[in-house]
């Protein structure tokens, strides 16, 4: 056997050895006969998009209020389904950021019949996933399953959102894993970066603090703090329940009205998730914050951008691809034509009220204020001219590609429907999101960039050692505010301790 095994490698070897031969020589014969091909210098223009065409969803509400949509996708053996509770971060209490994540983080931590292992054992026989977690603007519990198992991995759904016990134990152990986490990020220069930013731009309102709270605030959270906030708002009449995959939307409907309906709504009445009131800066900020020893300095445009329910969402992100991806502009100017960063990019983060417009890149603490003038250069670049349809088209087609590998597993189709349904958008959207993008022209960008994304108006938010780059910054901004990093209170807008730890006017 093992001479078998040795010619066949030999084999392999030699017939390896005459095909690189082969190609050299025909290299060479090409060079010398004028004939070998000019390598391309761009790529190919990418072809029209393909169209489409998502299972048109179902949906019902139970007596108790509860919305449930089903989206039947038999070419696949799973099914996927999440709970979505229509309040998130940005719900917290001022002086408890981080208590949603914190309470949907725990739904997993144990219920009155199951100990987080039990939970975790019997989802692991199942074959199944099961995540939970909290974004600004709702909290989700999640399962994805065989269609075979997908009735005892519901009822552990079901059990885990409705049934929580949050014991103490798993409160201080998810407290502890936070508060190393959040030690970490503090010390990042970009991660703290886009958390003062935030609260640049937003203030003191719902949306400035950072979703997974901050050391102070994570300290403060008690066990009656999780348990209110969870009786609150995870309620029949305040969560939608999305199903997708195969199941038919019968017996999807009923097992939701034996999982979930007598899940008791509350008798008192819950406001409408409403807009967060936010409250940001009347003029352009330019933050520093002072971390001696940096290895790099964390630089941020920063502007409030639109809302999900914004007729011009479409254009935005269009906009946004425009400037953001490696072909970016933003990336084009400050890493492939002068190595400034390894990587500059932006975000629209598009929710419930004006979500912020996020551009952003890490460079040497020497070139930091060179960067910020790259980064408003280039958003002053978008609103002055329009953008070539050669430029333009290749970036939608990365926006359209995104969109279609969102929707290549059952748990992201299942995603983008309940992102839908949350922002109360109509469900059948999904199936015009390709030729919305299409239809965005460069005249709408110039205009959307000029009214939404100006630049004279923006922040300007810098992390890293101030030394090296606070004077030719000083020379483009007078205005700069510098913050030590240990004066620097993440829980208020104002972003300074005073001497006794609070806020200073």
């Amino acid at each position: 056997m093992r001479n078998v095994l040795k010619e066949v490698r030999l084999a392999a070897l030699v017939a390896a050895s005459l095909l690189f031969a082969a190609f050299a020589f025909m290299q060479s014969s090409g060079a010398q006969t004028g004939t070998s091909a000019s390598p391309q210098e761009t790529p190919p223009p990418p072809a029209a998009p393909h169209s489409v065409n998502v299972p048109k969803p179902v949906e019902r509400t139970l007596p108790n209020g509860l919305r449930v949509v089903v989206i039947e996708n038999h070419s696949t053996p799973l099914v996927a389904a999440q709970l979505l509770v229509k309040n998130g971060g940005e719900a917290d209490p001022a002086s408890l950021s981080g208590l949603a994540d914190m309470t949907a983080e725990l739904l997993t931590k144990g219920t009155k019949t199951r100990t987080a292992p039990q939970i975790a054992q019997e989802i692991e026989a199942l074959g199944g996933v099961l995540n939970s977690g909290a974004g600004w603007d709702a909290s989700r519990a999640s399962v994805n399953v065989l269609s075979s198992k997908a009735e005892p991995a519901l009822s552990i759904l079901a059990d885990v959102a409705r049934n929580p016990v949050f014991a103490d134990e798993e409160i201080e152990r998810l407290r502890q894993q936070s508060l190393d986490s959040l030690s970490v990020d503090m010390n990042n220069p970009g991660t703290l970066a886009g958390w003062v930013a935030s609260r640049v731009v937003f203030g003191d309102s719902p949306y400035g603090h950072p979703v997974t709270g901050t050391p102070a605030s994570i300290q403060r959270i008690q066990r009656k703090d999780v348990a209110d906030f969870h009786a609150r708002y995870y309620r029949p009449d305040n969560a939608v329940l999305v199903f997708g995959g195969d199941m038919k939307a019968e017996d999807a409907f009923k097992l939701a009205g034996r999982l979930f309906g007598d899940w008791a709504k509350p008798s008192n009445a819950l406001t409408a998730s409403a807009a967060p009131r936010v409250e940001g800066a009347a003029k352009q900020r330019v933050v520093v914050v002072d971390m001696p020893g940096a290895g790099q300095a964390a630089v941020v445009f920063v502007r409030r951008g639109i809302a999900r329910t914004d007729p011009d969402f479409y254009t935005g992100v269009v906009a946004n691809s425009v400037l953001s991806g490696y072909s970016g502009r933003l990336n084009q100017e400050i890493r492939i034509k002068r190595g400034l960063s390894y990587g500059a990019r932006s975000s629209l983060d598009t929710r419930r009220d004006v979500g912020p417009f996020v551009a952003s890149a890490q460079t040497k603490n020497q070139s930091g204020a060179e960067v910020a003038a790259l980064l408003m250069g280039e958003l002053s670049r978008l609103s002055s001219e329009a953008v070539s349809e050669a430029e333009l088209t290749p970036r939608k087609a990365v926006v359209i590609g995104n969109f279609g590998r969102s929707l290549e597993t059952t748990e992201g189709l299942v995603g983008q429907v309940a992102s839908l349904a949350l922002y109360g958008l109509s469900l059948d959207e999904i199936n015009r999101y390709i030729a919305s993008v299409q239809a965005v022209t460069p005249a709408q960008i110039q205009k959307f960039a000029g009214s939404r994304l100006g630049a004279t108006d923006a922040n300007i938010v810098i992390v890293g050692d101030a030394k090296d780059f606070i004077e030719p910054l000083r020379k483009q901004f007078p205005n700069v505010e510098v913050i030590k990093r240990d004066e620097l209170d993440l829980d208020s807008g104002k972003l300074r301790k005073t001497d006794g730890g609070t806020a200073r006017q």
